[in-house]
């Protein structure tokens, strides 16, 4: 792939292969905090420490991950690296940033599946998930602030919660749905569409670059559905390769989905389990997408024990990720003639405002499941309800939530030390009740 001209465009020479190793090992050692932080600190050492990459290049980057499915932060790593040093320099800052937290998640995991039914330790994730609760609430505030700008895009994110929440639509139609409305309102001007494609670009290459990747990802999914004896990671790697292609919006908007799936539908993991992933994956550098190890991770675990469980986890790493890579190295080079496409960025605002209802319905089924031990599923005709049993309501998690909002949304902290709060007040409270 050629990165000539690009390498010519930032404003220093181009580093060599062992400062992007210890640029993007530091970046991945330290991308604490979900996307934003991971994006802030991203630009402190690409474009102000280093000038890699000048402030247009690092926001247009950023513009055409968003309008990806996966894990944008990631993706902005991945292209940043492929912008320095070609094909190797991404593989090396997508995995840097990707690798340390998923040794910290298997790790955890691990323990998890071992002693999580341990006294102390559930005393200790009942204030995770309490905080959990208010950081979710945090990201819908966030995410609504920046989409809902006018009437229809309020409009597109309730009709986004009612369809999910009570008519259990599932998320890659909703995103569907919004996005085709985005890309076609208004979109009548010819002009939007007659940029020429950047110079050097071929239809050939783009579609050798996308077969190669395709095969990288499927390979091992088609090998092990042929020849396992084990369903449960054939099921592992469907439903998560499914996962990699609708998760825009970011990783907040497809815990819904995967969240309701997971343990609806598939029934590896309770919903008590699936907030203590969330936690656990709030708590680790790295993508919070990096929740999908843990469920891949303990469903295999149940099945047949640790060896099983890390097969599991390994392979929801590969079909979560690989494609990332499929995204960035086939639609990199053409960056510049994206990110001047209306009707795409209308595409991804209907997306936005449409994640912000799934945001919504995330923050309700997770604050139900954490208020009340007891919430069962009722079916009216074509509307779902969730009925919390009101007897099962624990104090404790109202007390701890109340805690996590003053500190995340008053005082301002940052997630880790409310989460480290909010894990030693769950274990007194547990104590003291």
């Amino acid at each position: 792939m050629d990165t000539d001209s690009a390498k010519r465009e930032t404003t220093v020479p181009a580093p060599d292969s062992g400062e992007v190793f210890i640029a993007f090992g530091r970046i991945g050692l330290l991308s604490f905090g979900g996307p934003a932080a991971q994006i802030a600190l991203m630009h402190r050492v690409l474009v102000e420490e280093k000038a890699w990459l000048t402030e247009k290049q690092f926001l247009n980057a950023l513009s055409f991950c968003m309008l990806l499915p996966g894990p944008e932060a990631m993706q902005l790593a991945t292209y940043a690296g492929w912008r320095l040093s070609g094909i190797n320099g991404g593989l090396m800052a997508g995995l840097l940033f990707v690798l340390p937290g998923a040794v910290v998640i298997l790790a955890l995991g691990s323990t998890y599946a071992y002693f999580g039914a341990v006294p102390l330790v559930s005393s200790l994730f009942l204030g995770i998930k309490a905080a959990v609760v208010i950081i979710v609430i945090e990201a819908l505030l966030k995410v609504a602030k920046r989409a809902l700008k006018g009437v229809t895009p309020w409009i597109i994110a309730a009709l986004a919660f009612i369809g999910i929440f009570f008519l259990e639509l599932p998320f890659p139609l909703i995103v569907l749905l919004a996005a085709l409305y985005g890309f076609f309102r208004g979109g009548n001007r010819q002009s939007e569409e007659a940029m020429p494609l950047p110079a050097g670009r071929s239809l050939p290459k783009t579609l050798f670059w996308i077969a190669f990747w395709l095969i990288i990802w499927w390979a091992p999914v088609l090998l092990i559905a042929a020849f396992s004896d084990m369903p449960i990671l054939t099921e592992i790697a469907l439903f998560f390769s499914k996962l990699a292609v609708v998760t825009f919006g970011g990783a907040y908007a497809v815990l819904a989905y995967m969240a309701q799936d997971v343990v609806n539908q598939f029934g590896w993991l309770s919903a008590g389990e699936m907030m203590d992933g969330l936690g656990l994956a709030e708590t680790t550098p790295g993508p919070l997408i990096l929740v999908t190890e843990f469920v891949g991770f303990l469903a295999a675990f149940y099945e047949g024990g640790f060896l099983l469980g890390l097969a599991g986890a390994a392979l929801t790493l590969w079909v979560t990720f690989v494609p990332c890579f499929l995204w960035i190295f086939t639609g990199a080079p053409y960056i510049d003639w994206i990110s001047h496409q209306p009707r795409l960025e209308r595409a991804l605002n209907g997306i936005t405002a449409a994640v912000v209802g799934v945001i919504l319905n995330l923050s309700i089924w997770f604050a139900l499941h954490v208020f009340f031990t007891e919430v069962t599923k009722q079916e009216l005709g074509p509307i779902t309800l969730w009925q919390p049993t009101f007897a099962s309501f624990d104090g404790k998690v109202l007390i701890l939530t109340a805690v996590a909002a003053g500190l995340l949304l008053y005082r301002k902290w940052s997630i880790t030390p409310v989460l480290l709060v909010c894990a030693g007040g769950g274990l007194v409270l547990s104590y003291l009740f």
